[in-house]
């Protein structure tokens, strides 16, 4: 059963989250390019993706090296590493394809750019906090947002599937697991006063 909920079941759920949207424009008869649905990359855009992941992931990192409750960066094996990076890469692009390439659009349609990044980005953060049973992992709706945001800049999904690989990589090492408890954020707190 163990080998089922780990192997089974997600590539299933990655398939469905691949070809739904695909499937989606197919029945419609739309084109897929409509939803964003490609990889266009512009130098341009490289650029400025190349850009915002350093403006975001620079600060983590300290963030991350000074965290109180794990040693950061975590040490992994190169098997490990390799695994992770691979699951990592493959999950940014099934996740972009889904959220980004097709329920950002699907909102767009009725709303502002602005609610359907943030109402994209919610959904992005409670499937997490779903799969993981980790209420911690709500965190992932502001790179759900920064994700929506270069969606909508370019157009496409190529500049979030190339932040959101990046997130993920770098999660391997510095995503902190652990938490501090909420009287050791109360205590730190009042120390600050």
């Amino acid at each position: 059963m163990d080998f089922v909920l780990k192997n089974i079941v997600p590539t299933i759920a990655g398939l469905i989250l691949i070809f739904t949207p695909f499937q989606w424009c197919r029945m419609r008869r739309e084109d897929p390019n409509i939803y964003g649905l490609a990889w266009s990359f512009t130098k341009r855009n490289v650029v400025e993706c190349l850009l915002v992941i350093a403006v975001v992931l620079i600060p983590l990192t300290f963030v991350s090296i000074n965290w109180p409750v794990e040693a950061l960066p975590r040490s992994n094996s190169v098997s490990r590493a390799f695994n992770l990076a691979a699951t990592g890469v493959s999950a940014a692009i099934i996740e972009e394809i889904f959220y980004r390439g097709w329920v950002q659009p699907l909102f767009r349609r009725r709303f502002s750019a602005l609610l359907s990044v943030f109402f994209t980005s919610a959904i992005f953060a409670l499937s997490h906090i779903f799969v993981a049973k980790t209420p911690f992992l709500f965190a992932v709706f502001f790179p759900g947002c920064v994700m929506g945001f270069l969606r909508e800049r370019h157009g496409n999904i190529a500049t979030s599937t190339l932040f959101h690989a990046a997130g993920n990589l770098w999660a391997i090492w510095f995503a902190p697991l652990y938490w501090p408890q909420a009287d050791w954020i109360i205590r730190r707190f009042q120390e600050l006063i």
